[in-house]
């Protein structure tokens, strides 16, 4: 079974090769990086499961390289910095870091730090299940009402979100514009069709990369519209 994938961001050389012998005994796969930049083009390029960020670097400190990485991932973060002062920490943690741990460390308990992290996030992705529908490059979350295409996030309205989520909880199924009206703006439906035709329209024109050749939401011909399942 594959272990996690470690991302270490980190310019002293000696620090990258200690860190490293305890991950290599652990069975993490390691990835490294030297500055901001170059962690970026890593999580770009690679799927990483936790990321360790010195707080000083040249380029882009880690601090910058937290709230960048924030933007748009979840995947945890422990900051590693030789500022140890509490508003040093307490700016970390603010801007997105999950651990804060100070130099000089012992590797021993920033292993436990890592597993910990990891099985939190674990845990919390699982909760996330429930919650997440992911179609393809298509991930709406219901909780927080984030949408994301090839991982970049979508602004939808409130009524557009509504119509995406109705059709995606019932991919598959050709759902009405009556019932759809009905469902997303709980009232009967006594407007013209073109309430729902615009807003399909204006939703496709968000999530879909070609909208005159629909990926997700199909039209059926005079019966309504369907979400793919895959």
């Amino acid at each position: 079974m594959p272990r996690e994938t470690i991302l270490l961001v980190d310019d002293e050389p000696e620090i990258i090769k200690l860190i490293e012998i305890y991950l290599n005994n652990e069975g993490y796969q390691l990835l490294t990086a030297s500055n901001g930049l170059e962690a970026l083009s890593q999580l770009n390029a690679n799927q990483v499961d936790l990321i360790i960020l010195d707080g000083m670097m040249p380029f882009m400190d880690g601090f910058e390289t937290c709230m960048k990485i924030r933007e748009e991932n979840d995947t945890p973060i422990i900051m590693l910095s030789a500022k140890s002062q509490d508003i040093d920490k307490i700016t970390g943690l603010s801007i997105g870091a999950d651990d804060y741990v100070t130099k000089p460390f012992n590797p021993l308990e920033l292993m436990a730090r890592i597993k910990s992290q990891l099985r939190r996030h674990k845990r919390l992705g699982s909760a996330r299940t429930d919650n997440e529908i992911e179609i393809d490059d298509l991930v709406i979350n219901f909780a927080t009402h984030r949408v994301t295409v090839d991982r970049q996030e979508v602004k939808l309205t409130p009524r557009e979100f509504g119509i995406l989520k109705l059709l995606a909880v019932n991919r598959g199924i050709v759902l009405s514009m009556d019932k759809i009206y009905q469902e997303v703006w709980n009232e009967p439906f006594m407007v013209s069709k073109n309430t729902v035709m615009v807003h399909i329209r204006k939703l496709r024109e968000k999530i879909e990369k070609d909208s005159q050749n629909p990926r997700y939401i199909k039209t059926v011909w005079g019966i309504g519209y369907r979400m793919e399942n895959e």
